[in-house]
């Protein structure tokens, strides 16, 4: 057998379909009915993740959170919800791809395959010096020079998205559609917004530098 699949899937009919197309493509399978939170310790040990969203138990969404707390195990969504805030929340939390229901299932087995042969990324590290900025990503905890600074949810995770590709230039299209919620605040002048109000929280530590044209980057900055 190849690797193996966890499919959270609980329509019986579906799920024994995409158990036997995994199956017969060489692969693992192991079929759950139902959502759980898990924690750490609780998953199999799989390759990948196949999770449907409208599940009893758990919530498809609730679960994949749950999920990426421990694991970098990848997921590919398989719903038949095709909103986009759907899809939007789904990629935010961590999912890998994003399939929707009626689906073709040697798209799906190509889907799987794709997904397996790129590299897991290695886990994050839990805090990113930068500079004068110590940025704590799982204790959400941010300091200058030693001095804890309170931050929104929102510049948070806008500093932490930086933080994660250091001295590289992210676009405002990419910020917004990744920090921002779409639902209240998803525009490039609101993001300039966070972005100025997050400046005058760092105090001197100029780290959040402009790339005109482009976005933002972190870099290490100096006092002014």
């Amino acid at each position: 057998m190849g690797d193996r699949i966890l499919l959270v899937e609980d329509d019986e009919p579906l799920g024994s379909q995409i158990l036997g197309h995994l199956r017969g493509a060489g692969f693992d399978a192991v079929w759950w009915r139902e959502g759980r939170l898990l924690v750490a310790g609780e998953l199999p040990d799989v390759s990948l993740v196949v999770l449907d969203l409208m599940l009893p138990g758990t919530y498809g969404l609730d679960m994949l959170k749950a999920l990426r707390a421990f694991s970098e195990v990848p997921v590919l969504i398989l719903s038949a919800r095709n909103d986009t805030l759907d899809k939007v929340r789904a990629l935010k939390l961590g999912a890998d791809d994003y399939m929707t229901k009626p689906f073709w299932p040697e798209e799906l087995i190509e889907r799987v395959r794709a997904r397996l042969r790129r590299p897991t990324l290695q886990k994050e590290p839990s805090v990113v010096e930068v500079g004068p900025l110590r940025i704590d990503l799982q204790g959400h905890a941010v300091q200058v020079r030693g001095r804890p600074v309170e931050l929104t949810r929102v510049e948070f995770g806008l500093l932490a998205a930086l933080a994660r590709r250091p001295q590289e230039a992210v676009t405002r299209q990419w910020l917004v559609d990744h920090v921002l919620d779409p639902e209240r605040e998803g525009t490039e002048r609101t993001l300039d917004v966070h972005v100025s109000r997050l400046r005058r929280k760092l105090g001197p530590a100029k780290c959040v530098e402009t790339v005109w044209g482009v976005g933002y980057r972190l870099v290490p900055g100096e006092d002014a």
